[in-house]
């Protein structure tokens, strides 16, 4: 008991030791040394204090979101329904696309119910049949190309056709809008009234089917507008509103709200084609199919040359193909009804995405030529 409490009594006489008396008795007690560190430690410890103490954050407080007020409905919907139904004095009938639909040819049935608009329920004063909205009145022809004369005012010099067509006609132009399978569709008309309310002319980019056709495109563009084609170069088209237009007097184009379906048209194939038998159109067929293409169309291309090469290949040929492996099978379709109108020929076969054209006998070629 003594030897372990004998540190005691030499801590108190460390007190009274001088700093040499003091080193050479740390020396000689091991036990006396880990007691003066643990001592010295722990009061090291309990005194500790950094030169930067962590001061709590100060959080600032929460910004309270304001609640926008929702602006009073009522005055803007009572405006609108004091404006509906919309009553459009556009002299023609309203049709989902104007240059790709033959009005001559009537549907065997359609796809959904035809009282279904798709300019909405209620917001047009016309009746949708299922194909088109027609007008309820009788359009004055005269009187109608007097006010697009009116609008278009004197015709254009060649100095200010060359000064749209420098500002418009580049491809990094702002004032565009491009032209697809749908070709010349009703929304467009108002994207075109659109662009005139700040632009003089607009571009106007054609890709796909209707490029085939490219004088129908500007006859529709033309005449469901009322401007005036200025420059026309393979698929680009340059659009003028006319000198005299006013963006505040412009027409009231409704918009659709959706894309109706497509009607269902009678066959346009059929099992024998008129003039041969059986077995003669089997062999034009299998013909078609083993012969080389003609040439090869690709999706949304520009088919501007197709009508002259299929002419200029009949000459000397009576069935031709076409490869259209990457065109779609809707298009492919699109694409032989348009060369069977303007060629003319006769589709025999749609398989695989490949088109089988025949030339047609001579009798046929001479009851066509005056009608083209």
């Amino acid at each position: 008991m003594l030897n372990l409490f004998s540190w005691r009594r030499l801590i108190h006489e460390t007190l009274t030791l001088t700093p040499n008396s003091l080193s050479k008795l740390l020396l000689q007690s091991p036990l006396l040394v880990s007691t003066c560190r643990f001592l010295s430690h722990s009061q090291s410890e309990s005194n500790y204090d950094p030169p930067f103490s962590n001061m709590a954050k100060t959080l600032k407080p929460k910004k309270k979101k304001k609640k926008k007020q929702k602006k009073s409905v009522t005055d803007d919907s009572h405006a609108k329904d004091q404006k509906l139904p919309f009553k459009s004095d556009l002299p023609f009938d309203f049709r989902y696309s104007y240059s790709e639909t033959n009005t001559k040819v009537e549907p065997i049935g359609f796809r959904e119910p035809p009282r279904f608009s798709p300019f909405g329920p209620g917001r047009l004063d016309r009746t949708w049949t299922g194909t088109c909205a027609p007008t309820r009145d009788s359009v004055d022809r005269a009187r109608v190309e007097e006010g697009r004369s009116c609008v278009l005012g004197e015709p254009l010099s060649e100095e200010e056709i060359a000064d749209l067509v420098e500002r418009y006609r580049h491809s990094d132009c702002s004032r565009q809008i491009n032209l697809g399978q749908g070709g010349v569709t009703h929304n467009m008309l108002e994207d075109i009234h659109n662009h005139w309310k700040r632009a003089e002319a607009v571009r106007i980019k054609c890709l796909g089917v209707p490029t085939l056709d490219m004088d129908n495109v500007c006859f529709h563009l033309e005449d469901k507008s009322a401007g005036k084609v200025v420059y026309r170069n393979m698929n680009i088209l340059l659009l003028y509103r006319g000198r005299n237009y006013d963006p505040k007097k412009r027409p009231v184009v409704p918009v659709m709200l959706w894309k109706p379906l497509a009607p269902i048209y009678p066959k346009l194939v059929k099992n024998i084609a008129e003039g041969l038998s059986f077995e003669e159109t089997k062999e034009m067929r299998n013909r078609g199919l083993n012969s080389n293409a003609l040439m090869k169309l690709t999706r949304n291309g520009v088919y501007v040359y197709v009508v002259d090469r299929v002419r200029e290949a009949f000459k000397t040929e009576d069935v031709l193909r076409l490869d259209c492996s990457h065109v779609g099978t809707s298009d492919c379709k699109k694409i032989g009804v348009k060369l069977r109108d303007l060629v003319p020929c006769v589709p025999i076969l749609f398989k695989d995405d490949q088109i089988i054209l025949w030339r047609g006998k001579k009798d046929q070629q001479q009851d066509w030529s005056p009608t083209k």
